[in-house]
């Protein structure tokens, strides 16, 4: 019998060190606390993209060994994860890993001997309760309620557990009763290690959305800066080119400009306001002496703003 254990843990190290030596994405997540049929179902999902494989840790040290990899990254790793398995992915990349392990987050009732993962709050309001013994249930666990207009409600709210407590059977009891399920459980991503260096979930945890419409927004700036002519940059010439148009037009008399355009003046004041200065003393009055030397231009018909741009 000693023998055939001693080949049987020989054979999964064999096969945990293959495992370790394939191309793509090595990690450690921790699956404590998941049902067995949860855990089946949430394999069962994930199975195409990515292989999860269950073993002790001494059998996991020995196979990272093997696999030549640093002892020290597998224990940083091993820190925050209870129940461990190997999480291995050739198709993904580690941010897209992350996403669809966060997936299988779920709650689940609380038990005699839970932590509480955050502070637990009870809200006051009314349940769903048939009024009876369980307004006295509720108070023998620090819920206060009382029946009102014959509904049982929750007269004030109270957190019942502060987070890092001992959550109490009886309470974890009557927390399912109000469908407060406080305990996260899921296949919880512990770290991956690229290139020699461990990455923790929280710098894995990317608002894809965020990034987004920030390449957006500098996709559109470089391309209005060089000139680029596309759905997105010729809206924003054609209204810099009628918001200059209109500061040009602000500087001319009113008789030169046709009603649209007096209009439109009128209705934005702050355009006029926003004419480029020019360079200094330009803005002076001539002298008396110098407007009399200048001889007087040929009067030509003019249309209005719409003339000089054809």
């Amino acid at each position: 019998m000693m023998a055939k254990a001693t080949q049987w843990k020989v054979d999964r190290i064999d096969e945990l060190t293959e495992l370790l030596s394939n191309d793509g994405i090595i990690g450690i997540v921790d699956v404590a606390g998941v049902p067995a049929q949860a855990m089946l179902e949430m394999r069962s999902t994930l199975r195409q993209n990515m292989n999860l494989t269950m073993a002790k840790k001494t059998l996991f040290r020995r196979a990272w060994n093997e696999a030549g990899l640093p002892a020290e990254k597998l224990e940083t790793m091993f820190e925050s994860a209870q129940q461990p398995m190997f999480v291995h992915s050739n198709s993904l990349n580690i941010s897209q890993l992350f996403q669809q392990l966060e997936q299988t987050r779920t709650g689940r009732a609380a038990k005699e001997g839970d932590i509480a993962p955050e502070d637990i709050v009870v809200e006051a309001g009314s349940t769903d309760f048939v009024p009876g013994p369980i307004v006295g249930e509720l108070s023998a666990v620090g819920i206060p309620a009382k029946i009102e207009k014959g509904k049982v409600n929750i007269i004030k709210t109270v957190t019942v557990v502060k987070s890092g407590e001992v959550i109490d059977g009886e309470l974890g009891l009557m927390l399912d009763k109000l469908d407060i399920k406080p305990i996260e459980i899921g296949i919880i991503l512990c770290g991956v290690i690229v290139d020699g260096v461990v990455m923790p979930p929280d710098v894995l945890s990317i608002d894809t959305n965020a990034l987004l419409t920030q390449a957006v927004a500098n996709a559109l700036a470089v391309a209005i800066n060089t000139g680029i002519s596309n759905s997105g940059t010729i809206p924003v010439f054609i209204a810099t080119a009628s918001a200059h148009a209109l500061t040009l037009a602000g500087q001319l008399d009113s008789s030169a400009l046709d009603d649209e355009l007096v209009a439109t003046l009128e209705a934005a004041p702050t355009v006029t306001e926003a004419a480029p200065t020019t360079d200094a003393g330009a803005d002076e009055a001539p002298s008396e002496e110098a407007a009399e030397d200048e001889p007087e231009e040929e009067k030509t018909e003019f249309g209005g703003l719409g003339d000089m741009f054809g």
